[in-house]
C-alpha cells in the first residue's frame, strides 16, 4: 500500500490519499478502527449514506481504515461560504439523524435502541454529488435516539456560546432553527442533555477551554428545548 499525500487532519486522525478512489484514515492516539467496520457495513446495506468500505492491506495497523474517497466540501464549509443557507443544513442535519434512528439496532436486544453516531455535527457531513454522506463513525454505539440528538445540538451550542470563533452566530442560527426539528422527534430529555454533556467533558481530544463552555452550551440547548 502505497501513501499517498495528506488530505485532511482531525482531532485524533489523519486521512491520506490512495488513489483516486480510495484513502487511508489512521488513528493518531491509539483507537481501534475495527469496530466500526460492521456498524458501516450494516448501516451502507441499510441504505444510509456513509463512506464505502475498501479492502485493508495485510500491512495495516488497528487504527487504521480504508474508505471511499469522497469528492465535495463538509456541510460546515458550505454553511459558512453561504453555499447552503441555514434552514436547509439544519433541515439536512435533522433528516440525516432521523433516518439514522429509524434502522434498527444491529447488536441491541432492547427494541427502543439504535445505532448513534454521537457527533454528528457539520463538519462530519461530506457534501456529495450524490447527497450527504457522513463520515468520523469512531464514537457509535447504541442506544436511545435522544442521546444522539443532544449530542448534535450541544456540539452546536458549544460552537455557539464561544467568544472566540467567528463561526459562533452561525451555528446558534442553526441550532435554532434545528431544536424545532429535533422537537417533532421527541426532543431532548433533561438527563440525555446530561449524559451528552458528561461524555463531552470525558472526551480527551477537547481543550480546557473547550470543556469549561459545556455548562452554558447545555444550558442553551435546555432553553430551546423548554
Amino acid at each position: 500500500m502505497r501513501i499517498g499525500q495528506l488530505l485532511g487532519t482531525g482531532r485524533s486522525a489523519d486521512v491520506y490519499e490512495l488513489d483516486e478512489q480510495w484513502v487511508l484514515r489512521r488513528y493518531r492516539v491509539g483507537l481501534d478502527a475495527t469496530r466500526e467496520m460492521p456498524v458501516m457495513s450494516y448501516l451502507s446495506a441499510s441504505g444510509y449514506p456513509v463512506p464505502r468500505l475498501g479492502p485493508l492491506p495485510v500491512s495495516a495497523g488497528p487504527g487504521d481504515l480504508v474508505l471511499e474517497r469522497l469528492t465535495g466540501p463538509t456541510m460546515l464549509e458550505s454553511l459558512v461560504s453561504g453555499e447552503l443557507g441555514g434552514d436547509e443544513g439544519s433541515a439536512m442535519l435533522a433528516g440525516l439523524l432521523a433516518d439514522l434512528h429509524s434502522v434498527p439496532a444491529r447488536l441491541s436486544a432492547d427494541p427502543e435502541d439504535r445505532i448513534l453516531h454521537l457527533d454528528l455535527h457539520p463538519g462530519n457531513v461530506m457534501l456529495t454529488a450524490d447527497g450527504p454522506v457522513v463520515i468520523d463513525w469512531s464514537g457509535t454505539e447504541e442506544g436511545p435516539p435522544a442521546l444522539d440528538r443532544a449530542m448534535s445540538a450541544l456540539i452546536l451550542a458549544q460552537v455557539a456560546v464561544d467568544p472566540r470563533v467567528p463561526e459562533a452566530a452561525g451555528a446558534r442560527a442553526l441550532l435554532d432553527t434545528l431544536m424545532p426539528l429535533l422537537a417533532a422527534d421527541d426532543g431532548i430529555p433533561a438527563h440525555h442533555l446530561a449524559g451528552a454533556a458528561a461524555r463531552r467533558a470525558a472526551n480527551p481530544t477537547m481543550s480546557p477551554a473547550e470543556v469549561a463552555l459545556i455548562g452554558e452550551a447545555s444550558d442553551l440547548v435546555a432553553a430551546l428545548s423548554g
